[in-house]
């Protein structure tokens, strides 16, 4: 064989040999470098129960053996928010939160509050000129918890998880955009709750430099038109989301055009008014879930008989 021809031979086999490493590459790296293992504790776990509290939100995670309430719904959810701790034996919680003082968010507190004492209590306001948020403020001082406002950039953990508040930003903020933004991160998975945060405080949570990336987010102000803005979807870029909402409630969530942004989004949703409690789990790498009932519910279909465009 001549020089030249084994020069060819030579240059073929490289040029097949870089081609196989090219689609090897393209096949085990599709978006750049993929992610560390997950070092996790032996036995690890982490859970989010999305609780249906009708027209309300309440979140219960938990990891590890801890601990977190995000919410509680409206005070005639008390007793479910008492049996739901009761019935999984959680008479501890490491943290109770009220994303803001409405009715519909820290109503059902008082329930978790007369079966499980908490280390630490946090709102975004301190004090509220209402019978709910007294009546919040009442058991925590039946159980010696002082009631905190967090500011962003405030850090958290909960078993092998962690977390941080990254909104609100502005200290003048009030009312919805005014709400506790929490983001968790459990190994290589994370969960974003927004509680009835809209567009303003999506807007300068962005302008941030918090990380809101999340696997899954937890809709904000239960799929009103006025939250969770397509800039913001794009952030996050949630692979799933949950809405909190009551059946045919009055104020027409969750809205069409907020479903119709989640559908265009590709992100996979669960509604709590169509599939009851909603159970996230996580093993550090994935998520998976499992709803209540109707598991093929039709959710990006605005089912609410109560539809209006100036309803928010």
């Amino acid at each position: 064989m001549t020089k030249a021809k084994s020069l060819k031979k030579f240059i073929l086999l490289s040029a097949v040999l870089s081609a196989i490493l090219l689609v090897l590459c393209a096949c085990t790296l599709p978006f750049g470098k993929q992610p560390e293992p997950v070092n996790l504790p032996e036995g690890s776990y982490f859970e989010v129960h999305f609780l249906d509290v009708g027209q309300g939100d309440a979140s219960l995670i938990l990891c590890d053996g801890e601990a977190m309430l995000i919410d509680g719904g409206n005070s005639e959810e008390s007793s479910f928010i008492y049996s739901y701790l009761e019935n999984h034996n959680i008479t501890h919680l490491k943290y109770i939160i009220g994303t803001h003082p409405d009715a519909d968010h820290i109503g059902g507190l008082s329930g978790a509050l007369n079966y499980a004492d908490a280390d630490i209590a946090y709102c975004s306001e301190e004090e509220y000129d209402t019978a709910t948020f007294y009546n919040f403020k009442k058991y925590l001082g039946k159980n010696e918890i002082t009631l905190q406002v967090p500011k962003a950039g405030t850090e958290l953990t909960l078993g092998s998880a962690t977390g941080k508040i990254i909104g609100p930003i502005s200290t003048e903020a009030e009312g919805n955009n005014n709400s506790l933004m929490i983001r968790l991160e459990y190994g290589n998975t994370s969960f974003l709750f927004t509680g009835d945060a809209e567009w303003e405080e999506e807007a300068e949570v962005l302008a941030s430099d918090y990380k809101v990336r999340s696997t899954v987010l937890k809709v904000g102000h239960h799929g009103s038109k006025y939250s969770s803005s397509r800039d913001f979807l794009e952030a996050v870029y949630p692979k799933y989301g949950v809405i909190s909402a009551g059946k045919d409630n009055s104020y027409g969530h969750p809205h069409p055009s907020l479903l119709n942004r989640m559908e265009q989004e590709d992100i996979l949703l669960f509604r709590t008014d169509l599939q009851g409690t909603i159970l996230c789990t996580s093993d550090g790498q994935t998520v998976s879930f499992s709803v209540e009932k109707n598991l093929d519910a039709d959710v990006y279909e605005a089912t609410n008989s109560y539809i209006a465009d100036n309803i928010d």
